[in-house]
């Protein structure tokens, strides 16, 4: 069992870090930017928000650059190029940049993981917890005021099973908005429904709140309005969802059999066609099913794309 932990171990020395160990200030005149800045770009959400928040809390992330191996004194900028453009800006002349250990512009800033909304309205629920204003906050993020108090108040009315369920999901904050009319256990629901489907518009959930039966709304006697729908349309459009909703369970349920089934078929199949016997058989006298079988055989992939 010794020798086995042994085996498994990685050697520390073939773990190495992509960045020097310590921040340095540099000059920004020391820095060569490989991408030009044009007024457009200026112009653009990205910059702006940028330069907001460096107006009002200052540099966050440091930018990213490598040692010059020809130039002695001089790093070239792999990532950072509108921060850099910002503070020559603002009349700055340091900078305190992290060093690269490879001359790449490959970084983590790449793989672009956004930030999910429910997460988003905990960092702005501890800001302002930590004495942050949310004029503040909205400058720094260059948003409207309107838009920091929605993602502030985002859950409110959202039972924590739903929230768990949509923690890590993108989506809008007006789709919580029809889940405040539900009860928890119909949120729960719906929650699943969008996981399920992997939609999570205002409108689809506008759409679960008109197929919702008023025994699964926290307020029942409150009349739905939504617009386009009456009431007759909206008890036909409920009827119609449960209907859906059920006819997705039975396929959820039986999809796992059927890929399997789909997934042997498809091997046999495989099988019979690299036969050229059976093939030319099959050409002479029976045509259609050699395309239909062609087509099953030619099927990329049977999983889901999020599997």
């Amino acid at each position: 069992m010794a020798r086995d932990k042994k085996t498994l171990s990685l050697p520390l020395k073939t773990i190495r870090s992509g960045f020097e160990d310590e921040s340095v200030d540099l000059r920004i005149d020391q820095i060569i930017a490989v991408k030009s800045i044009n007024g457009l770009t200026r112009k653009s959400p990205k910059y702006l928000q940028i330069k907001s928040s460096i107006e009002q809390v200052g540099l966050i992330e440091p930018p990213a650059v490598f040692r010059d191996p020809k130039l002695e004194d001089k790093y070239i900028l792999l990532d950072g190029h509108l921060r850099i453009d910002v503070l020559k800006e603002m009349g700055e002349t340091e900078v305190t940049c992290l060093i690269s250990r490879d001359d790449e512009g490959f970084t983590y800033n790449k793989h672009i993981n956004r930030v999910a909304t429910i997460q988003e309205h905990r960092m702005i629920q501890k800001a302002i917890e930590r004495g942050v204003s949310e004029e503040r906050l909205a400058a720094a993020l260059n948003v409207d005021l309107k838009s920091i108090i929605e993602k502030r108040d985002l859950l409110d009315g959202i039972c924590p099973e739903a929230v768990e369920l949509l923690k890590d999901k993108q989506i809008g904050p007006k789709s919580f908005r029809p889940l405040r009319s539900m009860s928890p256990l119909r949120q729960i629901e719906v929650a699943n429904l969008m996981n399920d489907s992997g939609v999570y518009t205002q409108s689809y959930a506008l759409a679960l709140l008109a197929a919702t039966p008023p025994s699964q709304l926290l307020h029942p006697q409150r009349p739905r309005k939504i617009r386009g729908l009456d009431e007759e349309k909206m008890a036909r459009m409920e009827a119609e969802m449960e209907s859906l909703q059920r006819e997705f369970r039975l396929i959820e349920e039986s999809y796992a059999v059927d890929v399997m089934t789909l997934t042997f078929a498809k091997g046999y199949l495989a099988a019979l066609l690299n036969n050229p016997l059976i093939t030319r058989y099959l050409g002479q006298n029976h045509a259609d099913f050699l395309d239909e079988f062609q087509k099953i055989v030619d099927i990329g992939t049977l999983a889901p794309p999020t599997a």
